[in-house]
């Protein structure tokens, strides 16, 4: 694993500069430039919007009941959109972009948590219809006190 973040901490800056060089060779040094500060700014826009978007909905869902589990990988998953749209270069705003699809970002969820308990009442326990598969690893348990009032 080690490796492979080292690989790309090598990788990706040199083929960023490669293809920046490639661009302003092509359209010119300033509007290479431009187009980058062009990207972050479209980016930390739409970044904005979908944050606030998430926001709300992720509130809304709490006010109903529901934990909306989901949205904080949609918040992280904004927040190194963010990230990548920020950092000059064409291939990580590419990458930006990608991840403020919400269907994409969906997916990677799907495929981080593959049982989600989206429907779940904050606070009580699961029923069987909030769950899009059933693990039979999970157990569901519900603990009960009994108070001893001694004499």
């Amino acid at each position: 694993m080690l490796r492979i973040l080292f690989l790309l901490f090598i990788t990706i800056p040199l083929l960023e500069l490669w293809l920046l060089i490639e661009v302003g060779s092509g359209i010119g040094g300033l509007p290479t430039i431009a187009l980058c500060l062009l990207t972050a700014a479209l980016g930390g826009w739409l970044i904005r919007m979908q944050g606030i978007s998430t926001l709300v909905d992720a509130q809304h869902r709490m006010a109903q009941g529901e934990l909306p589990a989901d949205h904080g990988f949609h918040g992280l998953m904004l927040a190194i959109s963010g990230l990548l749209l920020f950092t000059p270069g064409f291939i990580t705003d590419t990458l930006g972009f990608l991840l403020l699809v919400p269907q994409l970002r969906q997916l990677i969820i799907n495929r981080v948590m593959p049982v989600q308990q989206i429907g779940r009442p904050a606070g009580g326990a699961p029923n069987s219809s909030s769950r899009k598969t059933h693990d039979p690893l999970i157990i569901d348990a519900e603990i009960v006190s009994e108070e001893r009032h001694r004499p």
